[in-house]
Protein backbone atom coordinates (compact mmCIF):
# COMPACT_ATOMS: atom_id res chain seq x y z
CA UNK A 1 0.00 0.00 0.00
CA UNK A 2 0.96 3.53 -0.70
CA UNK A 3 1.59 5.35 2.88
CA UNK A 4 0.58 8.50 4.13
CA UNK A 5 2.33 11.71 4.88
CA UNK A 6 1.49 14.72 6.33
CA UNK A 7 1.03 18.23 3.95
CA UNK A 8 4.23 19.87 4.75
CA UNK A 9 5.99 16.61 3.70
CA UNK A 10 5.94 17.28 0.48
CA UNK A 11 7.82 16.22 -2.71
CA UNK A 12 10.95 18.07 -3.81
CA UNK A 13 10.97 20.74 -5.97
CA UNK A 14 11.69 19.52 -9.40
CA UNK A 15 8.95 16.44 -8.80
CA UNK A 16 6.47 19.40 -7.94
CA UNK A 17 6.93 21.27 -11.32
CA UNK A 18 6.88 17.83 -13.00
CA UNK A 19 3.66 17.84 -11.36
CA UNK A 20 2.15 20.94 -12.10
CA UNK A 21 3.61 19.69 -15.79
CA UNK A 22 1.46 16.53 -15.84
CA UNK A 23 -1.55 18.31 -14.50
CA UNK A 24 -1.43 20.75 -17.51
CA UNK A 25 0.60 18.75 -20.54
CA UNK A 26 -0.92 15.33 -19.76
CA UNK A 27 -3.34 14.10 -22.02
CA UNK A 28 -7.03 12.82 -21.02
CA UNK A 29 -7.61 9.73 -23.16
CA UNK A 30 -10.78 7.26 -22.04
CA UNK A 31 -8.19 4.01 -23.19
CA UNK A 32 -6.59 5.58 -20.03
CA UNK A 33 -9.57 3.58 -17.85
CA UNK A 34 -7.88 0.42 -19.19
CA UNK A 35 -4.72 1.12 -17.45
CA UNK A 36 -5.60 -0.26 -14.49
CA UNK A 37 -8.57 -1.66 -12.42
CA UNK A 38 -8.88 1.35 -10.20
CA UNK A 39 -8.91 3.73 -13.21
CA UNK A 40 -12.04 2.01 -14.81
CA UNK A 41 -13.87 0.95 -11.42
CA UNK A 42 -13.23 4.42 -9.68
CA UNK A 43 -14.33 6.07 -13.26
CA UNK A 44 -17.46 4.11 -13.69
CA UNK A 45 -18.72 4.68 -9.82
CA UNK A 46 -17.96 8.67 -9.71
CA UNK A 47 -19.66 8.78 -12.79
CA UNK A 48 -22.60 7.12 -11.51
CA UNK A 49 -22.55 9.25 -8.42
CA UNK A 50 -22.42 12.37 -9.85
CA UNK A 51 -25.54 10.76 -11.84
CA UNK A 52 -27.35 9.46 -9.00
CA UNK A 53 -27.30 13.03 -7.09
CA UNK A 54 -28.32 14.76 -10.50
CA UNK A 55 -30.86 13.10 -10.67
CA UNK A 56 -32.59 12.59 -6.98
CA UNK A 57 -31.82 16.32 -6.65
CA UNK A 58 -33.83 17.05 -9.84
CA UNK A 59 -36.54 14.83 -8.66
CA UNK A 60 -37.24 16.47 -5.00
CA UNK A 61 -36.84 19.64 -6.72
CA UNK A 62 -39.71 18.62 -9.23
CA UNK A 63 -41.76 17.23 -6.21
CA UNK A 64 -41.19 20.77 -4.03
CA UNK A 65 -42.39 22.55 -7.20
CA UNK A 66 -45.42 20.77 -7.35
CA UNK A 67 -44.29 19.12 -11.03
CA UNK A 68 -45.78 15.56 -11.75
CA UNK A 69 -42.82 12.78 -12.44
CA UNK A 70 -44.06 9.65 -13.57
CA UNK A 71 -43.00 6.81 -11.54
CA UNK A 72 -43.42 2.87 -12.54
CA UNK A 73 -41.54 1.88 -9.13
CA UNK A 74 -41.97 3.69 -6.31
CA UNK A 75 -39.59 6.63 -5.85
CA UNK A 76 -38.73 5.52 -1.99
CA UNK A 77 -37.55 1.93 -3.86
CA UNK A 78 -35.64 3.73 -6.69
CA UNK A 79 -33.50 5.94 -4.63
CA UNK A 80 -32.78 2.95 -2.22
CA UNK A 81 -31.92 0.81 -4.80
CA UNK A 82 -29.90 3.59 -6.54
CA UNK A 83 -28.01 4.46 -3.57
CA UNK A 84 -27.21 1.31 -2.06
CA UNK A 85 -26.24 -0.75 -5.54
CA UNK A 86 -25.89 1.87 -8.31
CA UNK A 87 -22.18 3.06 -7.42
CA UNK A 88 -20.93 0.82 -4.83
CA UNK A 89 -20.35 -2.21 -6.75
CA UNK A 90 -17.93 0.53 -9.30
CA UNK A 91 -16.19 1.43 -7.14
CA UNK A 92 -15.39 -1.67 -5.06
CA UNK A 93 -13.85 -3.07 -8.40
CA UNK A 94 -11.28 -0.27 -8.36
CA UNK A 95 -10.52 -0.67 -4.68
CA UNK A 96 -10.49 -4.43 -4.55
CA UNK A 97 -8.39 -5.22 -7.58
CA UNK A 98 -6.04 -2.66 -6.64
CA UNK A 99 -5.52 -3.33 -3.22
CA UNK A 100 -6.92 -6.89 -3.10
CA UNK A 101 -3.98 -8.78 -5.00
CA UNK A 102 -1.13 -7.03 -2.64
CA UNK A 103 -3.38 -8.28 0.06
CA UNK A 104 -3.37 -11.86 -0.98
CA UNK A 105 -0.05 -11.94 -2.25
CA UNK A 106 -1.72 -12.18 -6.10
CA UNK A 107 -0.43 -11.11 -9.05
CA UNK A 108 -2.18 -7.80 -10.38
CA UNK A 109 -5.30 -7.94 -12.40
CA UNK A 110 -5.69 -6.55 -15.72
CA UNK A 111 -8.49 -4.06 -16.33
CA UNK A 112 -9.77 -5.20 -19.35
CA UNK A 113 -10.49 -8.32 -16.51
CA UNK A 114 -12.93 -6.46 -15.28
CA UNK A 115 -14.45 -4.83 -18.22
CA UNK A 116 -17.40 -6.95 -18.92
CA UNK A 117 -18.57 -6.96 -15.58
CA UNK A 118 -18.08 -2.90 -15.33
CA UNK A 119 -20.11 -3.10 -18.82
CA UNK A 120 -22.88 -5.12 -17.96
CA UNK A 121 -23.76 -3.28 -14.84
CA UNK A 122 -23.42 0.10 -16.45
CA UNK A 123 -25.49 -1.33 -19.33
CA UNK A 124 -27.78 -2.56 -16.59
CA UNK A 125 -28.41 0.42 -14.83
CA UNK A 126 -29.30 2.74 -17.65
CA UNK A 127 -32.02 -0.23 -18.63
CA UNK A 128 -33.29 0.34 -14.58
CA UNK A 129 -33.49 4.18 -14.66
CA UNK A 130 -35.41 4.22 -17.75
CA UNK A 131 -37.86 1.51 -15.78
CA UNK A 132 -37.93 3.37 -13.07
CA UNK A 133 -39.96 5.82 -14.66
CA UNK A 134 -41.24 4.18 -17.39
CA UNK A 135 -41.71 0.40 -17.00
CA UNK A 136 -40.89 -2.04 -14.20
CA UNK A 137 -39.97 -4.93 -15.92
CA UNK A 138 -37.40 -2.71 -18.30
CA UNK A 139 -36.30 -1.85 -14.33
CA UNK A 140 -36.09 -5.52 -13.35
CA UNK A 141 -34.26 -6.60 -16.55
CA UNK A 142 -32.05 -3.76 -15.68
CA UNK A 143 -31.61 -4.82 -12.18
CA UNK A 144 -30.73 -8.38 -13.18
CA UNK A 145 -27.85 -6.97 -15.49
CA UNK A 146 -26.24 -5.16 -12.96
CA UNK A 147 -26.91 -8.80 -10.43
CA UNK A 148 -24.85 -10.47 -13.52
CA UNK A 149 -22.02 -7.85 -13.51
CA UNK A 150 -21.99 -7.64 -9.70
CA UNK A 151 -21.43 -11.45 -9.44
CA UNK A 152 -18.87 -11.40 -11.57
CA UNK A 153 -16.93 -9.13 -9.74
CA UNK A 154 -17.49 -11.26 -6.70
CA UNK A 155 -16.81 -14.28 -8.35
CA UNK A 156 -13.48 -12.83 -10.07
CA UNK A 157 -12.57 -11.31 -6.10
CA UNK A 158 -13.66 -14.64 -4.36
CA UNK A 159 -11.44 -17.05 -6.90
CA UNK A 160 -8.21 -14.51 -5.89
CA UNK A 161 -9.33 -15.23 -1.84
CA UNK A 162 -9.63 -18.69 -2.75
CA UNK A 163 -6.18 -19.07 -4.09
CA UNK A 164 -4.13 -17.08 -2.24
CA UNK A 165 -1.83 -18.62 0.26
CA UNK A 166 -0.82 -15.67 2.55
CA UNK A 167 -1.49 -16.27 6.38
CA UNK A 168 -4.16 -13.43 6.81
CA UNK A 169 -6.99 -13.46 5.05
CA UNK A 170 -9.43 -12.40 7.38
CA UNK A 171 -10.35 -9.02 5.49
CA UNK A 172 -10.10 -10.54 2.28
CA UNK A 173 -12.58 -13.09 3.18
CA UNK A 174 -14.89 -10.42 4.99
CA UNK A 175 -15.03 -8.41 2.17
CA UNK A 176 -16.16 -11.61 0.35
CA UNK A 177 -18.62 -11.77 2.45
CA UNK A 178 -19.94 -8.58 1.90
CA UNK A 179 -20.02 -8.39 -1.86
CA UNK A 180 -21.55 -11.83 -2.16
CA UNK A 181 -24.15 -11.08 0.28
CA UNK A 182 -24.73 -7.72 -1.59
CA UNK A 183 -24.60 -9.43 -4.83
CA UNK A 184 -27.63 -12.10 -3.50
CA UNK A 185 -29.40 -9.30 -2.21
CA UNK A 186 -29.50 -7.35 -5.52
CA UNK A 187 -31.37 -10.73 -7.35
CA UNK A 188 -33.61 -10.58 -4.49
CA UNK A 189 -34.40 -6.85 -4.96
CA UNK A 190 -34.57 -7.24 -9.02
CA UNK A 191 -37.11 -10.38 -8.22
CA UNK A 192 -39.65 -8.25 -6.14
CA UNK A 193 -39.31 -5.08 -8.79
CA UNK A 194 -40.83 -7.86 -11.44
CA UNK A 195 -43.08 -9.12 -9.22
CA UNK A 196 -44.35 -5.70 -7.97
CA UNK A 197 -43.32 -6.32 -3.85
CA UNK A 198 -42.23 -2.97 -3.09
CA UNK A 199 -41.94 -4.25 0.32
CA UNK A 200 -39.47 -7.46 -0.57
CA UNK A 201 -37.58 -5.09 -2.53
CA UNK A 202 -36.98 -2.58 0.65
CA UNK A 203 -36.04 -5.03 2.58
CA UNK A 204 -33.67 -6.91 0.16
CA UNK A 205 -31.60 -3.61 -0.11
CA UNK A 206 -31.87 -2.92 3.24
CA UNK A 207 -30.26 -5.92 4.01
CA UNK A 208 -27.47 -5.33 1.21
CA UNK A 209 -26.67 -2.19 3.25
CA UNK A 210 -26.33 -3.01 6.44
CA UNK A 211 -24.82 -6.79 5.93
CA UNK A 212 -23.43 -6.59 2.41
CA UNK A 213 -22.06 -2.72 2.20
CA UNK A 214 -21.96 -2.15 5.64
CA UNK A 215 -19.15 -5.09 5.83
CA UNK A 216 -17.15 -4.33 3.54
CA UNK A 217 -16.55 -0.90 5.01
CA UNK A 218 -15.87 -2.19 8.47
CA UNK A 219 -13.63 -4.62 7.28
CA UNK A 220 -11.63 -1.77 5.07
CA UNK A 221 -11.49 0.12 8.02
CA UNK A 222 -10.31 -1.88 11.16
CA UNK A 223 -7.44 -2.90 7.94
CA UNK A 224 -6.39 0.48 6.61
CA UNK A 225 -7.68 3.25 9.23
CA UNK A 226 -4.67 1.70 11.96
CA UNK A 227 -2.17 1.70 9.00
CA UNK A 228 -2.67 4.89 7.58
CA UNK A 229 -2.65 6.49 10.79
CA UNK A 230 0.64 5.02 12.44
CA UNK A 231 2.16 5.53 8.66
CA UNK A 232 1.50 9.52 8.88
CA UNK A 233 1.51 9.66 12.77
CA UNK A 234 4.35 7.79 14.14
CA UNK A 235 3.28 8.68 18.00
CA UNK A 236 -0.01 6.90 16.88
CA UNK A 237 0.37 2.96 18.30
CA UNK A 238 -1.62 0.87 15.54
CA UNK A 239 -4.17 -0.92 16.87
CA UNK A 240 -6.63 -3.41 15.06
CA UNK A 241 -6.94 -6.62 17.16
CA UNK A 242 -8.57 -9.44 15.49
CA UNK A 243 -11.12 -9.83 18.25
CA UNK A 244 -12.30 -6.15 17.31
CA UNK A 245 -12.87 -7.13 13.52
CA UNK A 246 -14.90 -10.11 14.91
CA UNK A 247 -17.32 -7.40 16.55
CA UNK A 248 -17.30 -4.65 13.90
CA UNK A 249 -18.51 -7.50 12.13
CA UNK A 250 -20.93 -8.80 14.12
CA UNK A 251 -22.23 -5.56 14.88
CA UNK A 252 -22.62 -4.48 11.19
CA UNK A 253 -24.34 -8.55 10.64
CA UNK A 254 -27.22 -8.14 13.37
CA UNK A 255 -28.34 -5.27 11.72
CA UNK A 256 -29.12 -6.22 8.20
CA UNK A 257 -31.98 -8.75 9.74
CA UNK A 258 -32.90 -5.89 11.51
CA UNK A 259 -33.03 -3.25 8.90
CA UNK A 260 -34.92 -5.69 6.80
CA UNK A 261 -37.56 -6.56 9.11
CA UNK A 262 -38.57 -2.75 9.05
CA UNK A 263 -39.15 -3.09 5.80
CA UNK A 264 -41.19 -5.91 5.89
CA UNK A 265 -43.38 -5.34 8.87
CA UNK A 266 -46.08 -3.20 9.01
CA UNK A 267 -46.92 -0.96 12.45
CA UNK A 268 -44.90 -0.64 15.38
CA UNK A 269 -42.58 -3.58 17.48
CA UNK A 270 -43.46 -4.94 20.55
CA UNK A 271 -41.62 -2.65 23.21
CA UNK A 272 -39.30 -5.94 24.28
CA UNK A 273 -37.17 -6.28 21.28
CA UNK A 274 -37.49 -2.71 20.06
CA UNK A 275 -35.63 -1.97 23.30
CA UNK A 276 -33.51 -4.81 23.35
CA UNK A 277 -32.18 -3.44 19.41
CA UNK A 278 -32.00 0.13 21.24
CA UNK A 279 -29.14 -1.29 23.94
CA UNK A 280 -27.03 -3.19 21.43
CA UNK A 281 -27.25 0.13 19.08
CA UNK A 282 -26.39 2.25 21.96
CA UNK A 283 -23.75 -0.25 23.94
CA UNK A 284 -22.04 -0.31 19.62
CA UNK A 285 -22.35 3.73 19.29
CA UNK A 286 -20.65 4.10 22.63
CA UNK A 287 -17.68 1.42 21.55
CA UNK A 288 -17.80 2.97 18.03
CA UNK A 289 -17.15 6.63 18.94
CA UNK A 290 -14.60 5.03 21.85
CA UNK A 291 -13.14 3.24 19.04
CA UNK A 292 -13.02 6.47 16.70
CA UNK A 293 -11.21 8.65 19.38
CA UNK A 294 -8.67 5.18 20.27
CA UNK A 295 -7.71 5.04 16.48
CA UNK A 296 -6.41 8.83 16.65
CA UNK A 297 -9.20 11.03 15.61
CA UNK A 298 -7.84 13.86 17.35
CA UNK A 299 -4.25 13.25 16.00
CA UNK A 300 -5.51 12.86 12.30
CA UNK A 301 -6.50 16.21 12.34
CA UNK A 302 -3.29 18.07 11.33
CA UNK A 303 -2.86 15.53 8.26
CA UNK A 304 -6.10 16.52 5.90
CA UNK A 305 -6.54 13.41 3.92
CA UNK A 306 -6.21 10.98 7.12
CA UNK A 307 -8.80 12.98 8.96
CA UNK A 308 -11.35 12.73 6.19
CA UNK A 309 -10.58 8.97 6.58
CA UNK A 310 -11.15 9.54 10.64
CA UNK A 311 -14.17 11.83 10.39
CA UNK A 312 -15.82 9.27 7.68
CA UNK A 313 -15.54 6.81 10.89
CA UNK A 314 -16.66 8.47 13.44
CA UNK A 315 -20.40 8.76 11.73
CA UNK A 316 -20.49 5.46 12.13
CA UNK A 317 -20.66 5.75 15.76
CA UNK A 318 -23.23 8.65 15.29
CA UNK A 319 -25.61 6.54 13.53
CA UNK A 320 -25.12 4.00 15.89
CA UNK A 321 -25.64 6.09 18.63
CA UNK A 322 -28.57 7.78 16.67
CA UNK A 323 -30.56 4.49 15.87
CA UNK A 324 -30.36 3.04 19.63
CA UNK A 325 -31.99 6.73 20.94
CA UNK A 326 -34.41 6.54 18.23
CA UNK A 327 -35.33 2.56 19.11
CA UNK A 328 -35.31 3.55 22.83
CA UNK A 329 -37.90 6.44 21.88
CA UNK A 330 -40.44 4.16 19.88
CA UNK A 331 -40.01 1.17 23.06
CA UNK A 332 -41.01 4.03 25.54
CA UNK A 333 -43.70 5.54 23.27
CA UNK A 334 -45.44 2.33 21.21
CA UNK A 335 -43.98 3.52 17.90
CA UNK A 336 -45.07 7.16 18.27
CA UNK A 337 -41.54 8.79 18.54
CA UNK A 338 -38.31 7.72 16.81
CA UNK A 339 -36.08 9.97 15.21
CA UNK A 340 -37.29 9.11 11.58
CA UNK A 341 -34.67 8.89 8.76
CA UNK A 342 -31.73 10.38 11.08
CA UNK A 343 -29.81 7.63 11.77
CA UNK A 344 -30.05 6.17 7.87
CA UNK A 345 -28.78 8.87 6.80
CA UNK A 346 -25.44 8.88 9.29
CA UNK A 347 -24.90 5.85 8.51
CA UNK A 348 -25.63 6.04 4.79
CA UNK A 349 -24.06 10.00 3.66
CA UNK A 350 -22.05 10.58 6.75
CA UNK A 351 -20.37 7.23 7.21
CA UNK A 352 -20.40 5.30 3.80
CA UNK A 353 -20.36 8.82 1.75
CA UNK A 354 -17.47 10.65 3.57
CA UNK A 355 -15.39 7.59 3.83
CA UNK A 356 -15.53 6.42 0.09
CA UNK A 357 -14.63 10.10 -0.58
CA UNK A 358 -11.85 9.72 1.86
CA UNK A 359 -10.29 6.52 0.50
CA UNK A 360 -10.88 7.50 -3.37
CA UNK A 361 -9.26 10.65 -2.73
CA UNK A 362 -6.50 8.92 -1.74
CA UNK A 363 -6.40 5.91 -4.42
CA UNK A 364 -6.43 8.39 -7.22
CA UNK A 365 -3.48 10.57 -6.02
CA UNK A 366 -1.28 7.83 -4.87
CA UNK A 367 -2.16 5.78 -8.17
CA UNK A 368 -0.98 8.66 -10.36
CA UNK A 369 2.01 9.73 -9.12
CA UNK A 370 0.64 12.76 -7.10
CA UNK A 371 1.50 13.75 -3.59
CA UNK A 372 -1.02 12.31 -0.87
CA UNK A 373 -1.89 14.95 0.58
CA UNK A 374 -5.84 17.03 0.31
CA UNK A 375 -5.41 20.28 -1.04
CA UNK A 376 -7.55 23.16 -0.08
CA UNK A 377 -10.20 22.05 -3.24
CA UNK A 378 -10.16 18.52 -2.14
CA UNK A 379 -10.47 19.75 1.84
CA UNK A 380 -13.76 22.17 1.00
CA UNK A 381 -15.37 19.57 -1.26
CA UNK A 382 -15.14 17.19 2.20
CA UNK A 383 -16.73 19.67 4.28
CA UNK A 384 -19.45 20.23 1.72
CA UNK A 385 -19.96 16.88 1.77
CA UNK A 386 -20.57 17.33 5.64
CA UNK A 387 -22.52 20.18 5.65
CA UNK A 388 -25.12 18.08 3.51
CA UNK A 389 -24.83 14.90 6.09
CA UNK A 390 -25.65 17.66 9.03
CA UNK A 391 -28.48 19.26 6.91
CA UNK A 392 -30.28 15.80 6.26
CA UNK A 393 -29.69 14.52 9.75
CA UNK A 394 -31.68 17.78 11.00
CA UNK A 395 -33.91 17.60 8.02
CA UNK A 396 -34.86 14.01 10.07
CA UNK A 397 -35.15 15.83 13.02
CA UNK A 398 -37.11 19.06 12.44
CA UNK A 399 -39.97 17.67 10.63
CA UNK A 400 -41.29 21.07 10.02
CA UNK A 401 -38.55 22.31 8.35
CA UNK A 402 -37.72 18.92 6.77
CA UNK A 403 -38.61 20.39 3.17
CA UNK A 404 -36.21 23.31 2.70
CA UNK A 405 -33.73 21.36 4.61
CA UNK A 406 -33.52 18.39 2.55
CA UNK A 407 -33.42 20.41 -0.58
CA UNK A 408 -30.61 21.89 0.78
CA UNK A 409 -28.58 18.91 1.86
CA UNK A 410 -28.93 17.63 -1.65
CA UNK A 411 -27.58 21.00 -2.92
CA UNK A 412 -24.47 20.15 -0.84
CA UNK A 413 -24.47 16.89 -1.80
CA UNK A 414 -24.75 17.27 -5.54
CA UNK A 415 -21.76 20.10 -5.69
CA UNK A 416 -19.48 17.92 -3.55
CA UNK A 417 -19.34 14.64 -5.67
CA UNK A 418 -19.67 16.63 -8.47
CA UNK A 419 -16.79 18.36 -8.03
CA UNK A 420 -15.49 15.48 -6.70
CA UNK A 421 -16.22 13.74 -10.19
CA UNK A 422 -14.79 16.83 -12.48
CA UNK A 423 -11.36 17.05 -10.37
CA UNK A 424 -10.57 13.63 -9.94
CA UNK A 425 -12.54 12.05 -13.22
CA UNK A 426 -10.23 13.78 -14.85
CA UNK A 427 -7.47 12.65 -13.23
CA UNK A 428 -8.44 9.00 -13.46
CA UNK A 429 -7.94 9.72 -17.88
CA UNK A 430 -4.87 11.11 -17.75
CA UNK A 431 -0.99 9.05 -17.72
CA UNK A 432 0.28 9.25 -14.13
CA UNK A 433 3.00 12.26 -13.62
CA UNK A 434 5.68 10.32 -12.52
CA UNK A 435 5.83 8.63 -15.89
CA UNK A 436 5.08 4.82 -14.39
CA UNK A 437 2.58 2.61 -15.51
CA UNK A 438 -1.07 2.33 -14.37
Amino acid sequence: MIPLHPATAGPPAPQRQQARRGVVDGPARLARLLDAPHRLGIFAGALMLALAALWWGGVLALRAGGAAVPWAVSPSAAHALLMVFGFMPFFFAGFLFTAGPRWLGMAPVAARALLLPVATMALGWLAAWLGFHLSSALAAVGLALVACGFALLTGRFGLLVLQSRVDDRDHARLVLLGCAVASFALWVAAVAVALDREALARAATQFALWGGVGLVFAAVAHRMIPFFTTTALPSVQAWRPRVLLAMLALLLGTQAPFAAADALVTGPWPAAPMALRALVELSGGAMLLWLAVRWGLVQSLSVRLLAMLHMGFFWLGVAFTLAGVSHALSAVSGGTLSLGLAPLHAFTMGYLGSTLIAMATRVVCGHAGRTLVADNWAWAMFWALQAGVVLRVLAALLPDAATPLTLLAVQFWIGAVGAWTLRYGRWLLKPRIDGRPG
